[in-house]
């Protein structure tokens, strides 16, 4: 039964990302007609069906994770298709986010598998991942400022300093005041 289970999921996953394949199997240069664009849309729900069913062998949060899996591999495929259909800037832009967004929220559901301290640090990686990402989604898309650059800077450095102390709430006293002095030196924190 488990080797069907993995077979199974197995082929959910390989169908999931075959849809991104087969909606970037559109080159840049062909205008997509309506009709291509609603038959990849409809092949996106398919995989996702399909993907969520491999998952439902499963438990716990085994389950939640693959369900996290599908989910976002369907958003990250949907994403890309509407940047082929219209390719503009905001679609560029929604194909990094997506792909942020996809990657916490499968970075979220392998978080629940631990506790306490590990589990707080883990959510605070995931999400300072998602923060950078979606700051670099949003520079790849369009030529942006020197302003700008730094501005996503600053946010990716305050995301990281946010796991830093984290990190630093495992320890207690004179250990913990001296991991937070460190953490606010690394990362330009008063």
């Amino acid at each position: 039964m488990k080797a069907f289970s993995v077979c199974a999921l197995a082929l959910a996953t390989g169908l999931a990302f075959s849809t991104g394949a087969m909606a970037q199997a559109v080159s840049k240069s062909e205008q997509m007609s309506k009709s291509e664009y609603t038959m990849h849309k409809d092949a996106i729900k398919a995989d996702l069906k399909t993907a969520k069913t491999g998952c439902d062998a499963l438990t716990a949060n085994a389950k939640d994770i693959c369900i996290a899996k599908a989910e976002g591999s369907e958003k990250v495929a949907a994403a890309e298709l509407e940047a082929r259909y219209k390719p503009t800037e905001k679609s560029r832009t929604n194909v990094g986010v997506a792909k942020a967004e996809a990657a916490y929220k499968l970075a979220k559901e392998q978080c629940d598998d631990k506790a306490g301290n590990a589990k707080d640090v883990c959510i605070k990686e995931a999400k300072a991942a998602q923060t950078a990402a979606k700051a670099d989604a949003n520079m790849k898309a369009k030529e942006v400022s020197t302003d700008a650059r730094k501005d996503a800077a600053d946010v990716k450095r305050d995301a990281d300093y946010a796991v830093a102390k984290e990190k630093c709430d495992r320890f207690s006293g004179n250990a913990k005041d001296s991991c937070m002095t460190e953490a606010k030196a690394r990362f330009g924190q008063s």
